[in-house]
């Protein structure tokens, strides 16, 4: 009797995990920004990617961070493209959050209408644009300065906007002559101003300093910089769709690099706010690649431990937890 009660059990745990695997759902919800992050999940709901695990994929855009808080604090969504060190912050603020992946390793970078301008220091006592104040760009920004002996508070006008794309408008309109972007806006600003062919006479704006590089030099790597990626909020608890989802953007993100006119004109569909060349011109100019967040973890804490020394409060004051990275 208690071998057949035993066995009874295992057949029910053995069903249900069967089930689980096989599931389809009626709805995935995928967030991010316009950013480059969130590109391949736009071919992946152009392509039905998932249509074996879901009847329909809803991507909802963040404008801003408080936007991202908001939604991952309400986990009114199942996968969120977001910047590294603002999951980190969820995580440790008690969001039942795990990271999938680094995706995006550099898209940060300075623009200036002045040729001359080739170094961080040559910046100095200029005005220049900055988004999302205290998140990503002017964390990194900032770090960068300080590590070059500069003063973000004394040695600059730092002006800040609400994203990347009304510091390039604010360009384009010649309100302010220098910016620190992150793509596609770079490319955007290149080519709403014809100043993208580097045969042109006298572009209105150039490409300056690439941030990534410069971090390279100063911490002695390769200036690979783990800015943003994918997270799983709790809401999700279907391993099988997980594994789905992680194959299906690592598939779609290769199809991006490769196919950036086609990718140009996809992304423009749903993120209207974008130029269709713009966005191709962008990916050459990205560090894209996709890395399982337990393979970036090293990578992660590296980053993670350099922004908790400029300020504590980028990362959540600690590094995440080792639940954060989705596999350990």
């Amino acid at each position: 009797m208690k071998n057949l009660v035993y066995g009874f059990f295992t057949l029910i745990i053995l069903t249900t995990n069967s089930l689980v695997a096989g599931e389809k759902l009626d709805k995935i919800v995928i967030s991010g920004p316009f950013a480059s992050v969130s590109h391949p999940i736009l071919h992946m709901i152009e392509t039905n990617a998932l249509a074996d695990v879901a009847d329909k994929i809803e991507f909802k855009l963040w404008k801003n961070p408080d936007e991202l808080r908001a939604m991952a604090i309400k986990s009114d969504v199942d996968f969120i493209a977001l910047p590294t060190n603002t999951a980190a912050i969820l995580n440790n603020k008690g969001v039942d959050i795990k990271l999938l992946n680094v995706s995006v390793w550099g898209i940060l970078g300075m623009i200036s209408r002045d040729s001359t301008m080739k170094s961080l220091k040559d910046f100095k006592g200029k005005k220049i644009a900055v988004p999302f104040r205290a998140d990503m760009p002017d964390i990194v920004f900032k770090q960068l300065l300080k590590k070059e002996g500069l003063d973000p508070k004394k040695d600059f006008e730092l002006v800040y906007v609400a994203s990347p794309v009304d510091a390039m408008q604010m360009l384009i309109m010649r309100r302010i002559d220098h910016a620190l972007l992150a793509e596609p806006a770079i490319s955007m600003a290149l080519r709403k101003t014809k100043s993208f062919p580097v045969s042109i006479v006298a572009p209105d704006l150039y490409r300056s300093v690439d941030l990534q590089e410069e971090w390279g030099k100063i911490f002695g790597t390769n200036g690979d910089v783990p800015e943003a990626g994918i997270a799983v909020l709790g809401r999700m608890k279907n391993e099988h769709v997980i594994k789905r989802f992680q194959e299906e953007y690592a598939k779609s993100l290769s199809w991006y690099k490769a196919n950036q006119k086609e990718a140009g004109k996809l992304v423009v569909k749903t993120l209207d706010m974008l130029n269709q060349e713009g966005v191709s011109d962008s990916i050459s100019h990205a560090r894209l690649k996709n890395i399982t967040a337990v393979e970036a973890k090293k990578d992660l804490e590296f980053f993670f431990n350099i922004l908790k020394e400029e300020d504590p409060k980028s990362i959540g004051d600690k590094l995440p937890k080792e639940s954060f990275y989705y596999g350990l």
